[in-house]
């Protein structure tokens, strides 16, 4: 909870990690040779949230080839762990890796198999329902990351959004599927279409303040920061990024695009943007 809702999140994370880290794996070992399935089925499920956790940080921390590993692990210890839900939320865990290590093909594939085998899984109907619609939003974004653009529309409107509609707003092993996070999709699929004037329209609609993770609602802004950026509209993107650290200054200081968007503004932007734009990555540690 506090990785999805901290502005110190990174701070946080630095001073807990190592010792979660060595405490659930010597539990996971301990629990290897037991006779008690259950127990050890227990730690799995606790080695496997862990490293969804872990995944994410190092993700955000630009380790893109660590987070991988990360993700591995997840995919592992869910299936030890005999737990369909965790299951699909490892295979989530793995598709936004590829995404972000630009492999959508492979994102999608990941994704739409976990699909496929969350209609066999035996879980109640809400827990199946959105976690699938999460998955589906993987699909989804690696469709637009293919430029795919109408493929992505459709999955997102026939797929995401109605089972958004069916579960509500929610959090689903930390996906926080709903359909405020369906909105955010269609605002990320129209920025990478390059149709900043759609893209911002429904921005306009959109009210992040329910949402149980501050890291959603940091990209969401961050995304409206670059189609504003898209459009030269060094006003609007300063705001914006005024706005994202106020929310998240550690996210900002460590976010590439956040970054380039940042020296965009002091390089292109009118004498008083461009020095608050300066101040500003003085303060976060870009200068």
């Amino acid at each position: 909870r506090a990785w999805q809702s901290s502005p110190t999140r990174f701070t946080d994370m630095v001073g807990v990690l190592p010792d979660l880290i060595a405490e659930t794996e010597h539990a996971a070992r301990a629990h290897r040779s037991t006779d008690g399935a259950g127990a050890r089925r227990d730690v799995m499920r606790v080695t496997a949230d862990l490293y969804f956790l872990l995944r994410s940080y190092l993700r955000r921390t630009g380790r893109i080839d660590l987070s991988m590993m990360a993700a591995d692990r997840a995919v592992r210890a869910a299936e030890e762990a005999d737990d369909p839900l965790r299951v699909a939320a490892a295979q989530w865990n793995l598709g936004h890796v590829l995404l972000a290590a630009r492999e959508p093909d492979g994102a999608e594939q990941v994704a739409l198999r976990a699909v496929e085998e969350l209609s066999r899984a035996r879980l109640p109907d809400p827990e199946r329902i959105a976690m699938s619609g999460a998955l589906q939003l993987v699909a989804v974004m690696a469709e637009a990351r293919r430029r795919e653009w109408s493929a992505a529309r459709v999955r997102q409107r026939t797929h995401a959004r109605p089972a958004a509609r069916r579960v509500g707003e929610g959090n689903i092993m930390w996906t926080v599927f709903g359909p405020t996070n369906v909105d955010l999709h269609e605002v990320s699929i129209e920025m990478e279409a390059g149709d900043t004037n759609e893209a911002l329209h429904v921005a306009d609609e959109v009210d992040t303040s329910s949402l149980p993770s501050m890291e959603r609602s940091f990209t969401f802004n961050l995304e409206v920061a670059r189609c504003h950026n898209l459009r030269r509209e060094d006003a609007a993107v300063l705001l914006s990024l005024l706005e994202l650290e106020d929310l998240a200054p550690e996210d900002l200081a460590r976010t590439a695009l956040a970054r380039e968007l940042m020296l965009t503004v002091v390089r292109r932007g009118r004498t008083t943007h461009a020095r608050q734009a300066e101040k500003l990555a003085e303060r976060v540690g870009v200068f």
